[in-house]
């Protein structure tokens, strides 16, 4: 079959006019009547649709339309998420099967990475970049009015894109993908990546309020999921599992799905056996009384019936994250006095600590706005740890338990060595064998064919994966991470925040993902003022984030 798109006759509005420079005001979608939107219908979805990477199928048979929905997409990292959306946007083909569109739809795409010929373009002519895929290069009155909009000072607007920070690279993209191009249906992949939590309240008021259009949504952020979406769809190995119901309530009654499915598992198989063991009597006695032998086939038949309609079951892969399980013998990891942490230029004081202590066990959660030195004093307390070191200076600002061996993990993840082999990596870490890292390796799903393979080749959450499992082979005992859940999917959060439960490890930890901040931590120190306060719970930080 060919993987060209289906045409549904829905008949496409003409272009609404343009408005004039008296006619500026809020951006939004366009001034159209509600009988003539209610005309067209924005379809979109797949009909038994299969992709492969070579002879790997990534899915197949799948089959769903998107039509008014607010749609999460949910999946294992290597699910093909991703894939799918290039699919429906025409960037790939499908080997089999069909995409499903409506005539004359316009898709708006959020893409997770940033263009790299965006890289040396200013803001505005990034922005315009969206105007001119619908004919309206022009009007670049509308970039002024959503530049307002975002309260962008105006010397912004011509500042370089690529010296923008990750988040408001991410805002523009999806500013103009969603009000610039005025599209029937948004395709956003991983839209909170980079943002802080200012940046996705914003988002969610843009997604939930601002487009009344079709939306499908792959994120791993279980929270901006439930507040956002209103439909969910699990792409599983074995098809499209879709619900009606945000993430959470739509994850619960996946999980009871396979339960049932998995007892009616056990109840088959345990009939199976008992046939089987009748059918075997039966041969033995039919030697002595052929007649035997019809009952023998009948309970064959039946055997057969129920292996033909055995209940499918799905086992996720094996995909273990795991953190070391040593404890500090001392009841004080770390301790900050009268530390002041400056910008990495020592231009400016972001915050002063007059005293800090983490005790064994502590899992300490770091909140403030970006830029109050979240992320710089995790740095500066990683610089000043000396493994060699059996005693610190008594006077020093930041002093670590001697017997303290510690783990970093960077968000940026720039010192993995992008050129080397995963088993080499791993196999490189104190005291590990080829066989150790292999047999972890394999346990953390990653198969004997990828861990020969270049680190470069892995994706970003593959890659969180593996720097874990070398900590971990590291035995540390307490932690520094650095947004840890910005390129793990849903599964390797949970395992984390399960793994962070049930050790006894501790760590001090920056996340933007307020589901995981509130199940990880047991402290929260809020960056306020340029001081260290601490909090019973992030709830008020986040409140006021939100808005």
């Amino acid at each position: 079959m060919s993987g060209k798109p289906i045409a549904f006759p829905f008949e496409r509005l003409s272009e609404p006019r343009r408005r004039t420079t008296s006619q500026r005001g809020r951006l939004g979608r366009k001034s159209v009547s509600s009988e003539a939107m209610a005309s067209r219908q924005a379809v979109l979805g797949m009909e038994q649709a299969s992709f492969h990477h070579g002879s790997t199928p990534v899915f197949e048979s799948l089959s769903f339309l998107l039509d008014g929905d607010r749609t999460a997409l949910v999946g294992e990292n290597g699910a093909g998420k991703s894939t799918l959306l290039r699919c429906l946007t025409g960037e790939l083909e499908l080997d089999s099967g069909q995409v499903v569109r409506s005539r004359g739809l316009r898709v708006g795409v959020l893409p997770q990475d940033t263009p790299p010929a965006f890289a040396d373009l200013t803001v505005r002519e990034a922005l315009r970049r969206s105007l001119e895929k619908i004919g309206a290069g022009d009007d670049d009155w509308r970039i002024d009015v959503l530049l307002d909009e975002l309260a962008l000072p105006p010397e912004m607007a011509e500042q370089r894109f690529g010296a923008l920070s990750g988040g408001w690279q991410r805002l523009m993209l999806i500013a103009g993908a969603a009000r610039l191009e005025e599209p029937d249906i948004l395709l956003l992949d991983e839209p909170t990546n980079h943002l802080d939590l200012g940046n996705i309240a914003t988002l969610e008021r843009w997604l939930m309020v601002e487009f009344d259009i079709p939306m499908l949504i792959v994120s791993h952020d279980r929270e901006f999921l439930n507040r956002v979406t209103d439909r969910t769809l699990f792409l599983r190995r074995d098809g499209v599992h879709a619900f009606r119901t945000p993430f959470t309530v739509a994850r619960e009654e996946l999980l009871r799905r396979d339960a049932v499915a998995a007892s009616q598992r056990r109840l088959e198989e345990k009939e199976i056996r008992r046939l089987e063991a009748a059918a075997a009597r039966y041969k033995v006695w039919a030697v002595k009384n052929p007649d035997l032998n019809k009952r023998k086939a009948a309970i064959e038949t039946r055997i057969a019936r129920i292996e033909g309609d055995r209940t499918e079951t799905y086992v996720a892969r094996e995909r273990r994250l795991e953190l070391s399980d040593a404890e500090i013998d001392a009841k004080v990891a770390l301790r900050v006095q009268g530390l002041t942490v400056t910008t990495p230029d020592a231009g400016r004081t972001l915050l002063t600590i007059d005293r800090l202590t983490l005790s064994a066990g502590d899992r300490i959660a770091l909140l403030g706005v970006n830029g109050a030195g979240k992320s710089t004093l995790l740095a500066a307390l990683a610089a000043a740890f000396d493994p060699a070191l059996a005693h610190y200076d008594g006077q020093a600002a930041i002093r670590f338990n001697p017997a303290t061996r510690l783990a970093v993990f960077d968000q940026s993840m720039r010192d993995l060595p992008l050129k080397r082999s995963l088993l080499d990596y791993v196999a490189a870490a104190p005291e590990a064998t080829d066989k150790d890292a292999a047999r972890l390796l394999a346990q953390a799903g990653f198969s004997y064919i990828r861990v020969q393979q270049p680190i470069g080749l892995l994706s970003y959450g593959e890659r969180s994966r593996l720097m874990f499992l070398r900590m971990k082979l590291e035995r540390p005992n307490l932690y520094l991470l650095d947004e840890p859940t910005n390129h793990l999917d849903i599964e390797g959060q949970e395992a984390l925040e399960a793994q962070l439960e049930e050790s006894d490890v501790s760590c001090l930890f920056v996340s933007h993902d307020r589901y995981f901040t509130r199940t990880a931590a047991t402290r929260f120190l809020e960056i306020r003022r340029g001081r260290l306060v601490e909090v019973d719970d992030p709830d008020a930080f986040f409140d006021a984030q939100i808005g």
